[in-house]
């Protein structure tokens, strides 16, 4: 593994797509050893949780994010609990349950239909939430971008991606994250068309400015669903460190949000020397085995 830090110039613009053309992006594969279906897609609904941004009015801080599934077998029910549980997205506890009824799927942040709801019953639910819900809908069938769906996940080559519908997710005030988006499949009806290989070329900045000495770093441990998942590549934070050389905050540039995670918790943790002024110091840290 290897450690970079380096002071923010005025080419910050770009580092999301340097970030995202050396990243390995979210294809998770099905059949790694260790890793089944059910455990992939649980951990996309996770980062799709954590990447979304609602209205305060429909998730004020503090309060619960729900995820409610559709259809489906108590296997993938529990899959997915077990995921988000003890998780947070922000300042939001995450938690998951059964929704059969519309009652039950309007009082959720985040729906995914399984496949064996069927288009009907999609189509119903959606409808009956209304056209204003702010409610992110996730499914895995060829029509659900079509449907009124916001992300859909599908299988190709043993190995499951995502493409996202902006437009519907835009028109009810929902947002997901750059860096995610920019990982996607272009979906139908949507204005998307970034993907992990369109920024392969994308030229890297040229560093200015002196690097903040770092004195305290602990290794950001790498993350054992991505080991299993065969994740690997670079991810590129941003960090907020005060006079003191505390880490205030951070936040992600670009990278596989599983990766991301693990190193934002890592450098909350780092010690930097003292200055005169607060810094934003732009980390890199590639996850190679």
């Amino acid at each position: 593994m290897k450690l970079f830090g380096q002071r923010k110039s005025r080419w910050g613009t770009l580092l999301l797509a340097v970030a995202l053309a050396m990243l390995v992006g979210p294809r998770a594969s099905a059949q790694k050893e260790g890793v089944s279906e059910y455990q992939v897609k649980a951990a996309y609904l996770y980062n799709f949780a954590k990447a979304a941004e609602w209205p305060e009015q429909t998730l004020p801080p503090g309060a619960r994010l729900l995820i409610g599934i559709v259809g489906g077998d108590d296997e993938f029910i529990d899959t997915v609990t077990k995921t988000v549980s003890g998780k947070t997205a922000g300042t939001h506890a995450l938690a998951a349950r059964r929704a059969d009824t519309d009652a039950e799927i309007s009082a959720c942040h985040l729906v995914f239909f399984r496949s064996s709801a069927g288009h009907k019953r999609t189509e119903s639910a959606i409808a009956a939430a209304g056209a204003n819900s702010r409610i992110l809908w996730v499914g895995e069938d060829s029509g659900f971008l079509r449907e009124g769906g916001m992300i859909n996940l599908f299988l190709t080559h043993g190995t499951v991606r995502f493409e996202v519908n902006r437009e519907s997710m835009e028109r009810v005030g929902i947002r997901l994250g750059a860096a995610l988006l920019a990982l996607a499949n272009p979906g139908s009806g949507s204005s998307n068309s970034t993907t992990d290989e369109s920024v392969a070329n994308a030229p890297a900045p040229p560093a200015s400015g002196e690097a903040r000495r770092l004195k305290v770093s602990i290794p950001p441990e790498y993350p054992d669903i991505a080991r299993k998942m065969g994740i690997k590549g670079a991810v590129q934070v941003e960090a907020s460190v005060g006079r003191d050389g505390t880490v205030k905050d951070v936040k992600v540039i670009g990278g596989h949000p599983i990766l991301a995670d693990a190193l934002v918790k890592a450098v909350l943790h780092w010690q930097y020397e003292p200055a005169a002024k607060e810094s934003q110091i732009i980390v890199r840290y590639v996850f190679d085995r």
